[in-house]
């Protein structure tokens, strides 16, 4: 077993992953947080998979508004700035050229994430009757019961997404 370090107290570690300004050497402004672009279709499953790469980042809080920005005089603002930009430019890869090129000026990253899911996010309702009809016409066809089993499945979680985002 590994001694620990005497010169580092318990909790070093832990603040310094728990703190939202923090940037990590894996952090770099080319990291694309979903393997597949919003392409203005597929934005359910897009902002699903930006929320869970910055929610495992620390960093959600500065697209769900519970990191603001601190005033201009403020010791954090430079920390603060760096942060949103980054975070701002992961959101930017990770959509298309067109869409990108109408958010590459927006000032804040929860700017951005408020205005693609503005334009993008369907109301609850027309797409929980979406899926739906996406169920009922699903057919088996050539493909194998795994394929079919996972595109029914993939289909379903997306059906309880919708019905625990009512309020959206």
């Amino acid at each position: 077993m590994t001694e620990p370090t005497k010169n580092m107290k318990p909790d070093e570690n832990t603040m310094e992953f728990s703190d939202p300004y923090t940037i990590h050497h894996s952090d770099h402004t080319g990291l694309i947080l979903a393997s597949k672009p919003l392409d203005g279709n597929n934005y359910g499953q897009w902002s699903r998979a930006i929320s869970m790469g910055l929610s495992a980042k620390n960093k959600i809080g500065f697209i769900d508004g519970t990191i603001t920005a601190p005033s201009f005089k403020d010791a954090k603002y430079a920390a603060w700035k760096r942060c949103n930009d980054m975070v701002t430019l992961w959101i930017v890869n990770s959509v298309h050229s067109d869409i990108a090129n109408s958010i590459m000026y927006t000032e804040s990253a929860a700017a951005v994430w408020n205005d693609l899911k503005d334009r993008f996010s369907q109301s609850s309702d027309s797409r929980i009757y979406q899926i739906r009809q996406e169920m009922v016409e699903n057919r088996q066809g050539q493909l194998s019961v795994s394929s079919y089993y996972t595109k029914m499945k993939a289909l379903g979680d997306e059906l309880v997404s919708c019905w625990n985002n009512c309020s959206d």
